[in-house]
C-alpha cells in the first residue's frame, strides 16, 4: 500500500501500531514532494528540517502514549496563515520576506496536537481569485491534468492532498476558495460554520466572511481536522463556543431535510455538473435525508 494516499485514521493507526515512525511518515511525503511538486508548484515553502524536528517530537509523545488525532500527521498550511519563524507571504511579492512572530491560533491548535508541517501552500495574491495563477511564486497546475488550473484561491492546498504531497492541508474560504478547489481538484473541503473556527492570525480578505478549513480525503478526515481548529478564541471576537462535530461509525441521516435549490439548476448549468451534485443529493437521501426543492428569489440578485 502506497501509506501516502492512506486517510487520515489509517495513518493513526500506522503510527500507533508502529508500523511506521512518524519521521519515516514525513520523509514518504518529501520523497513525493520533490519528485512531483516541480511539475504541480502547491507548494511556496517546504520546511523540510522544522518537520523533522515536529516529527521526532511527535514520536516521543505516540511512544509515551501521549497521542492526539493529529499526533504525527504531517499537514500542508495556506500561506496567508501566519507561523511564526516561516515565511508567511500570501503569495504577494509584497510579503515576500514576511516572517510572523506569532502563530495563528489554528497553527497553536495543530501544535498541541502534535502535528508535523510539510510547508505552506500556494495561492491566489491574497486569496483574491479562483485559480491559483496570480501567485508571484507558485502558479498551481491541476494534479489531474497540469494543462488545466486548480482552482482557487486555496489552489495549493487543494492541489498538494490531491497530488498526494499531504493527506491535508489548511485553506480559507471566503466565498469559495476551499470549496471550489476541493471540487476542481478531487478532494474534500469544508468551509466551517461562520465563528467555528478563530481567524486569528489569518491574513484577512474579508473579515466578515472568512473562514479557515481544511482539504483532506474525505469527509472523516475533514470532520477530524475542522475538530482540532474549532473553539471559542479570546483573540477572535467573531469566534464561538460552537459544537464539535462528532461522526458516527454509520451515519443515517433521518429526519434531515436537504434543500434542492432551483435557482441553482438554470441556464448555463453543465450536465455533468447537474449529474454530480444529484448524485450526492441522492446519496443523502439513500442515508434517510428527505429532498425538497426550494425557491430562493433573492439568488437572482
Amino acid at each position: 500500500m502506497d501509506i501516502t494516499r492512506a486517510k487520515i485514521r489509517d495513518l493513526r493507526k500506522a503510527l500507533d501500531s508502529k508500523q511506521i515512525s512518524a519521521a519515516e511518515l514525513c520523509g514518504e511525503y518529501f520523497r513525493n514532494i520533490e519528485a512531483g511538486d516541480g511539475k504541480v508548484q502547491s507548494f511556496i515553502t517546504v520546511t523540510k528540517e522544522k518537520a523533522l524536528e515536529m516529527a521526532e517530537n511527535a514520536q516521543k509523545r505516540i511512544d509515551s502514549g501521549d497521542v492526539s488525532p493529529l499526533t504525527g500527521i504531517p499537514l500542508a498550511i495556506k500561506d496567508n496563515i501566519c507561523t511564526d519563524g516561516i515565511k508567511t507571504t500570501c503569495a504577494s511579492k509584497m510579503l515576500e520576506n514576511f516572517i510572523p512572530p506569532y502563530n495563528a491560533t489554528v497553527i497553536e491548535k495543530l501544535n498541541a496536537e502534535g502535528y508535523v508541517l510539510l510547508g505552506k501552500t500556494s495561492m491566489d495574491e491574497f486569496a483574491m481569485g479562483g485559480s491559483t495563477q496570480t501567485s508571484a511564486f507558485a502558479k498551481t497546475k491541476n494534479p489531474y491534468d497540469l494543462e488545466r488550473v486548480p482552482g482557487g484561491s486555496s489552489g495549493g492546498s487543494a492541489a498538494a492532498v490531491s497530488a498526494s504531497f499531504a493527506p491535508a492541508a489548511l485553506g480559507s474560504d471566503t466565498g469559495g476558495s476551499i470549496r471550489q478547489p476541493a471540487s476542481f481538484c478531487g478532494v474534500t473541503g469544508i468551509k466551517p460554520t461562520y465563528g467555528a473556527v478563530s481567524r486569528y492570525g489569518l491574513l484577512a480578505y474579508a473579515s466578515s466572511l472568512d473562514q479557515i478549513g481544511p482539504l483532506t480525503i474525505d469527509a472523516r478526515d475533514a470532520a477530524a481536522v475542522t475538530a482540532a481548529l474549532m473553539g471559542k478564541d479570546e483573540m477572535d471576537a467573531t469566534s464561538v463556543a460552537a459544537p464539535v462535530p462528532v461522526l458516527p461509525e454509520k451515519a443515517r441521516l433521518d429526519g434531515l431535510r436537504v434543500g434542492i435549490p432551483q435557482a441553482y439548476f438554470g441556464e448555463g448549468l453543465d450536465a455533468d455538473v447537474r449529474e454530480r451534485v444529484m448524485d450526492a443529493a441522492h446519496e443523502l437521501e439513500r442515508l434517510g435525508a428527505t429532498l425538497v426543492e426550494v425557491d430562493m428569489p433573492i439568488l437572482k440578485y
